[in-house]
């Protein structure tokens, strides 16, 4: 019984071996005769050598690298075009010579040219001021119906309230399901511009609001200009 303990004493464990073919990457260099001779299971059940089992996972990790690699090249493609579309609308944007004109260039363009079912800028001042292309209206007013959204100042992505989603998109806002925000602010608070979708998981809140970003930016340089004329 003593010499069958010390036996096993001896023996190396499963660990053990793991632990030094991990150690001693070249091992089946020099022992190319055991690769043959070493069987593992499969999916389809069947019995395969070690290099079948290799040629098996390298070309998974492959068929896996290139899905993750077009995935790359598609989404580099989408935010190229969205980057020339937000380029010719930042220019509109500049290029507008009052403050309706700027209103009326930001909504009919993210509507027309991004993936987006409605549109809104609406601009703090007195409401006396508004008109068909300007939408104009007190902070206090704005701040009964999107406090939460002004008081958190920076742009949000997701699923708004019914108060806020009236508030921001008028009479679209039964049909809005998600929806980008970003308040607007230059020293002061300016107003607010939004974009919704009529699908709920479109705007989400893990988006990243990167070009709305740069947008609301340019309007946040040319807002006060355009006001005071």
């Amino acid at each position: 019984m003593d010499s069958v303990k010390d036996k096993n004493k001896d023996t190396p464990s499963e660990d053990d071996v793991a632990r030094y073919l991990r150690n001693h990457p070249g091992f089946f260099l020099k022992h190319e005769d055991l690769l043959a001779d070493i069987t593992l299971s499969h999916d389809s059940g069947k019995a395969v050598s070690l290099l079948e089992r290799q040629v098996s996972i390298l070309r998974d990790r492959n068929m896996e690298m290139r899905t993750r690699l077009n995935g790359l090249l598609e989404n580099a493609q989408h935010n190229d075009v969205l980057f020339e579309k937000t380029k010719a609308l930042i220019l509109s944007l500049m290029e507008a010579r009052r403050a309706d004109e700027l209103a009326d260039t930001f909504c009919r363009t993210l509507t027309e040219n991004f993936d987006v079912d409605a549109a809104s800028l609406i601009v703090f001042g007195n409401p006396g001021v508004s008109n068909t292309r300007l939408r104009v209206t007190s902070a206090d007013e704005a701040g009964k119906h999107i406090g939460s959204i002004l008081k958190n100042n920076k742009a949000i992505c997701g699923v708004l309230r019914e108060t806020e989603n009236h508030f921001l998109f008028a009479e679209q806002a039964a049909s809005i399901g998600s929806a980008a925000v970003v308040p607007l602010h230059n020293n002061r608070p300016l107003g607010i511009i939004a974009v919704g979708s009529n699908d709920p998981q479109h705007f989400q809140s893990s988006m990243g609001t990167l070009f709305l970003g740069y947008i609301a930016e340019v309007i946040n340089r040319c807002l006060p200009r355009l006001l005071k004329q």
